[in-house]
């Protein structure tokens, strides 16, 4: 199984099909030439379109901080959830 390109990664090669369509290659060539399938260009072309590498690891980041908080905002709410059912006497 083929690893998971890095975000940075992932723009480099956005650019390079940027680049090879501009001299007047095909869109599926281009593509072809990065080793994915349109599908796959399309979708990241979706997502980190128009970033720059440094705009992608911030969004990367956040992404990653916000997962980590909802985490902890789901663990206290049952956390109080918890206490509240034990204040009521139902434990």
């Amino acid at each position: 199984m083929a690893r998971r390109p890095k975000p940075e990664e992932i723009v480099a090669k956005l650019r390079q099909v940027d680049v090879l369509v501009s001299q007047g290659g095909s869109v599926a060539d281009a593509v072809r030439s990065i080793g994915v399938t349109e599908v796959t260009y399309y979708r990241w072309r979706k997502e980190f379109g128009g970033l720059k590498v440094d705009q992608v690891k911030r969004l990367k980041d956040l992404e990653t901080e916000n997962q980590r908080l909802r985490k902890a905002v789901a663990e206290l709410t049952l956390d109080k959830l918890i206490l509240a059912e034990a204040a009521r006497g139902n434990y």
